[in-house]
């Protein structure tokens, strides 16, 4: 297995580390992340999360939020390799979901943590390409044709971690056209025409409402994704935090999940 390209990754980290005002989103939609006030009620709730929660997330913000009179949630949704940097390097934030446990242990390494990180959702890759799959890709192997334009998360990123682990079970060794910081990236080349595949999870898939269709591969069992939730060790609004992690890894929160594809625990 090849070692890919290195991407500048701590010049993104420090680009986007108090970028979080253009990455939330409360009742009122895309608002800034005031501070917290240490009340439950009347308080903004800062949630760092796995780019493949944007959506699953978005629909529980909105039960949360009636569920709780007053308080705003708002998101930074990105590769969950950046937003682990951002947590050590002291962004503000109350939570942290990662798509994987590599990165939530450099957060708990870190002691940014409080308590042990739960596990709320698990997920799979497929093939991402076209509607009606016009290339005709129906394996990994076939992401090698000669021509055929596939797109991957960079490895540092949980899903380009998981597309390795698929690509040594299947023995084959794709040379994309480029490697994308977070998974959206990576379904957005597809659904533009800028690739003919791309390596996703299946939720992304399901998530595109039609954008692109999904082809599984057996490998996909060799590279099953646990996604963690922690509160952080500097959350200024403790009790609200933990009642969002309980809201996610609940009856409602399981719900939404399944809906969108994740597995359970």
């Amino acid at each position: 297995m090849r070692i890919r390209g290195r991407v500048a990754g701590a010049a993104l980290a420090v680009t986007a580390l108090f970028a979080l005002a253009g990455c939330g989103g409360g009742a009122g939609g895309g608002g800034t992340a005031a501070q917290p006030s240490g009340e439950a009620q009347g308080s903004t709730l800062t949630v760092f999360a796995a780019a493949s929660l944007t959506g699953t997330f978005g629909d529980l913000e909105k039960k949360f939020e009636a569920a709780n009179p007053g308080t705003d949630v708002v998101f930074n949704f990105a590769g969950s390799s950046a937003l682990a940097q951002q947590i050590n390097q002291g962004a503000p934030a109350d939570v942290f979901a990662s798509a994987d446990q590599n990165n939530m242990t450099k957060v708990t390494d870190a002691g940014n943590a409080q308590g042990q990180p739960e596990v709320f959702a698990t997920n799979t890759l497929q093939i991402a390409v076209a509607p009606q799959n016009p290339k005709q890709i129906a394996s990994l192997q076939d992401l090698g044709r000669p021509g055929l334009r596939t797109v991957v998360c960079a490895p540092q990123v949980p899903c380009g971690s998981a597309t390795e682990k698929v690509e040594k079970a299947a023995g084959v060794d794709i040379t994309p056209v480029s490697e994308e910081q977070d998974v959206k990236s990576v379904l957005q080349k597809v659904t533009t025409g800028n690739a003919d595949a791309g390596l996703v999870y299946r939720t992304d898939v399901t998530a595109s409402k039609g954008q692109a269709q999904g082809v599984d591969i057996p490998q996909a069992s060799e590279a099953v994704n646990q996604y963690p939730i922690v509160v952080l060790k500097d959350t200024r609004n403790a009790e609200l935090a933990q009642k969002w992690v309980q809201f996610v890894n609940g009856d409602e929160g399981r719900q939404v999940l399944g809906a969108a594809g994740f597995g359970a625990p």
